[in-house]
């Protein structure tokens, strides 16, 4: 097989499994939830509680991985992944009790974790490996194909199932996609320093640097979930946009397929700190639309801003931690994802509370919008501080 072609089969091997870990495990709660609160009696405060328990099993599942070093162990878990990430699936619609809905959503948090740092590092790996550019665009545009899968799934299947036979259709698309996500992704070279990889090697950032760059990333984490956990209801909420939250969603997730690869393009040119900074300010308008615009066009609008840079900002820091640590991807990704997962656990309780009390979940919004503003001044002061290793970063 020629070299362009095995390229190909990885690139894509990952993008199927952010589709089996972001499109079905994570995000088919997000169109899914107003149909559980409709028929299977999800309270409000409920619906953030079990967003919350997805993201406490992924920033476990975040920690847990960063301390793997073994390339063999990490092959193995990501691939054990998959087949949680299916049955977690399955769970959903098994039972009509909240205890067992959050464990589900913990035992998917987990499986994505594994899902988003073991997949990025491997492919990574391999890719610096055969000395191949080290972007990541086209294997997270898994992220927003992810998105736009469950939207058309939920859109097309419509009244004619119920809650429960959803999530056991996305139970089995979930397994499908497993197949060929397994079987292109090559075995780890377990060689340390292979012919074809001599260029590798560590090149740390400085310690303020990445605690800065950590704590711009938790910003970004808070302005992502919100919108992402609930936007369909968000927009069904509305009497003018009544049951038009799946199609809005569907739109994110089509924004957010080729931003990846275009943020790629806009920080060759710019600097990947300066395009993170365009991105965030570029989300926050996206997050506000829907709430300050009046009708389905702001929405929509809104939602194509925001799929077209949430994703490509998890993509410009994953490949930024790929390349400070080319032997040992994982190490930084785990840490950066760690902070971004802490985000993601408590901003969709403290929306589910905000809800309860009257706000509804547009008033996350408010709340996102502010803690990215807040991450768009950290990622200003950034530009400022030295960096050790911003060389291997502009490479």
């Amino acid at each position: 097989m020629s070299e362009a072609r095995q390229r190909l089969k990885v690139l894509f091997a990952g993008v199927l499994g952010l589709l089996l870990f972001l499109g079905v495990a994570r995000f088919a709660y997000t169109p899914l939830l107003p149909l559980m609160r409709s028929q299977a009696g999800l309270g409000i405060e409920a619906g953030g509680w079990l967003a919350a328990a997805n993201y406490a099993g992924y920033l476990i599942g975040v920690v847990v991985v960063g301390r793997i070093v073994s390339l063999a162990v990490k092959d193995r878990l990501y691939r054990s992944a998959m087949v949680v990430a299916v049955l977690s699936t399955v769970l959903m619609g098994l039972s009509t009790h909240e205890w067992v809905w959050a464990l589900s959503r913990f035992i998917a948090g987990l499986s994505t974790a594994a899902g988003m740092v073991l997949g990025a590092g491997l492919v990574i790996n391999w890719l610096m490996r055969h000395r191949q550019r080290s972007e990541l665009g086209i294997h997270f545009s898994g992220i927003g194909l992810g998105i736009a899968l469950c939207s058309v799934v939920v859109i097309f299947i419509g009244d004619r199932f119920d809650w429960r036979e959803q999530w056991f259709l996305f139970s089995l698309i979930g397994a499908l996609l497993a197949i060929p996500a397994w079987r292109w992704l090559p075995r780890p070279d377990m060689a340390p320093l292979p012919a074809s990889a001599t260029h590798m090697h560590d090149s740390p950032p400085g310690n303020l640097f990445r605690r800065v760059l950590m704590a711009a990333y938790f910003c970004a984490g808070v302005g992502y979930v919100v919108t992402a956990t609930f936007i369909v209801a968000i927009v069904n909420a509305q009497p003018a946009m009544k049951g038009q939250g799946t199609w809005v969603f569907l739109v994110l997730g089509l924004a957010a397929a080729p931003a990846c690869i275009l943020w790629d393009l806009i920080a060759r040119r710019t600097g990947q700190v300066n395009a993170l900074i365009l991105a965030s300010l570029a989300q926050i308008v996206g997050i506000l639309l829907p709430v300050l615009g009046d009708g389905l066009l702001p929405a929509m609008a809104g939602a194509a801003l925001f799929g077209g840079t949430f994703a490509g900002m998890v993509s410009l820091v994953m490949s930024m931690s790929g390349r400070y640590y080319p032997t040992r991807p994982a190490k930084m990704m785990s840490k950066m994802t760690a902070a971004y997962g802490i985000a993601q656990v408590l901003a969709p309780a403290l929306t589910g509370r905000l809800a309860a009390q009257g706000g509804g979940y547009a008033s996350g919004l408010y709340l996102a919008a502010a803690v990215m503003g807040l991450g768009v001044v950290l990622l200003i002061a950034l530009g400022l501080i030295p960096d050790r290793g911003r060389e291997a970063v502009a490479g």
